[in-house]
């Protein structure tokens, strides 16, 4: 009876009409039914046009849209969860071998981040699903064979098509699609393959090919810890984008070598300012360490493994010392960049890995005291690129400029978050600013959320179902479903 007096009332704000005759209730009803499913109507590709399906997500999804109430959230999770899948990943046999190539959605060209970072969500179902397994060990394979070829590329082609950013000034190969150097493009890749290998214990991807990225990885981190000069790597690009290219005839501002790892570009492709980015050299950390986990355990190499352990001991001794700044209203905080000079840059970016991502990572502990502080100063006015608006709040960043609010800082907030009323209104402004798309954009306007920046971008749609579907095996469907529509 409730539903039905609802749905009356929803047929005269909905339907336009001032009155319902007595008689006809239940074909008012109908109409607005049929309303609500145009409304809320799916918008995945239909079945012969998906790129790729899995029994165990299509499983998982049934089973998060019992649990779940508010439609609005179980349509925005059924189309956002599959899009990686769906929409950007070509998988094939190659050698006799998994390979998959993955667009980053509307480029179609495979970032070594997003690819790893789209894929990661489904991984938690590869020993339900043969060919998900398969598919994501495509992936894995992917990237090693991408960093093998340029250690300090971001973004590669399908092969040697010459595509992307050619007239670019450094040493570009027809493979690569962008060669801008950014730390975490070698740390995806190893966070995705330790994880399959945890989950699976199938160690047969840790090849040859795997031993030359490593080799490859560790010669990248130790040229850019810049103590024999500033290294091989050099990038300039003609634009009017201040933050595509590199200052001093594309080196980059200068740095005191402290033992951090220099990183040209931000995890945004925006270039940094000082060069030792601090969430990607903890990044680093971890990553070496999972590294050197494989090498022990699976190819014995006593010398790789003690290359990875040293370097990241001296990475981890130099954050100690040189990544945290004295607030005077937060206290001791992470800085965002140093250049190990003294200069510190206090501000985050929305893109991971970013300060306040660092626990979505598993790179500090949410508890830290310091990374407490940096959380309530990211998330705050007094960081520079930090918005809040009438229709959402977030962090944003220089990539798309003042007032753009980055869904995926709000999605981190929540992946960083142990008080459910914050959960529960950073959900609801999820829900709030997808402007009738039912996906999840790269950025909205903080007072116009039908102005917003790529329709179609993977890595926020996937990461929307990753956090929907990490709350509901926490059992928080009661605080999802008390969200209002």
């Amino acid at each position: 009876m409730i539903g039905k007096v609802y749905l009356l009332f929803a047929v005269s704000l909905f339907g336009g009409i001032n009155q319902i005759n007595a008689d006809s209730p239940n074909r008012e009803i109908n109409k607005l039914e049929k309303h609500f499913k145009i409304l809320y109507k799916s918008n995945r590709p239909p079945l012969e046009k998906r790129l790729f399906t899995s029994t165990a997500v299509e499983d998982e999804i049934v089973w998060v849209k019992k649990k779940l109430k508010n439609t609005k959230l179980v349509w925005m999770f059924e189309n956002c969860f599959p899009n990686t899948l769906e929409t950007t990943v070509h998988y094939r046999i190659k050698d006799g071998k998994p390979d998959t190539f993955v667009y980053t959605g509307d480029i179609h060209a495979m970032w070594l981040r997003d690819s790893g970072a789209q894929v990661w969500p489904y991984i938690q179902l590869i020993n339900k699903d043969p060919e998900l397994k398969k598919m994501i060990e495509g992936v894995i394979r992917r990237q090693f064979k991408c960093i093998i070829i340029d250690a300090y590329a971001n973004a590669f082609n399908d092969g040697a098509s010459g595509d992307g950013w050619t007239t670019d000034v450094t040493n570009m190969l027809p493979d690569v699609y962008e060669r801008k150097w950014e730390i975490d493009s070698l740390c995806y890749p190893i966070r995705l393959a330790y994880e399959y290998w945890k989950r699976t214990g199938d160690s047969s991807l840790f090849d040859d090919e795997w031993i030359q990225a490593i080799i490859r990885i560790l010669q990248t981190f130790h040229e850019q810890q810049r103590k024999n000069g500033v290294g091989p790597y050099h990038f300039l690009r003609e634009t009017d984008r201040a933050f595509d290219t590199l200052s001093n005839d594309g080196l980059g501002s200068p740095v005191n070598p402290i033992g951090l790892i220099a990183s040209s570009f931000r995890p945004s492709d925006d270039a940094t300012t000082f060069q030792f980015l601090i969430p990607s050299n903890f990044f680093a950390v971890s990553s070496l360490r999972k590294a050197a986990e494989i090498l022990v355990a699976v190819n014995k190499r006593d010398d790789l493994v003690r290359e990875c352990t040293s370097l990241a001991e001296e990475v981890e001794m130099a954050l100690k010392q040189y990544a945290t700044y004295n607030h005077p209203k937060y206290g001791t905080v992470y800085a965002y960049e140093v250049d190990g000079f003294g200069n510190h840059l206090l501000m985050d970016d929305a893109n991971v890995p970013s300060l306040l991502a660092m626990p979505y990572l598993g790179l500090v502990d949410v508890n830290e005291p310091i990374y407490q502080n940096t959380r309530r100063f990211v998330w705050s006015e007094d960081n520079p690129y930090f918005f809040k608006g009438t229709v959402g709040e977030g962090i944003g960043g220089p990539h798309i400029g003042y007032d753009m609010v980055w869904p995926m800082s709000i999605m981190m907030k929540v992946f960083t978050s142990q008080n459910d009323e914050e959960i529960r209104t950073c959900i609801k402004m999820l829900l709030d600013t997808e402007a009738g798309t039912g996906f999840i954009h790269e950025s909205f306007h903080k007072d116009d959320a039908s102005k917003f920046t790529r329709p179609w971008f993977a890595w926020q749609n996937t990461l929307f179902g990753e956090l929907i579907l990490k709350l509901v095996n926490e059992h928080k469907e009661d605080l999802l479903n008390s969200i209002e529509e």
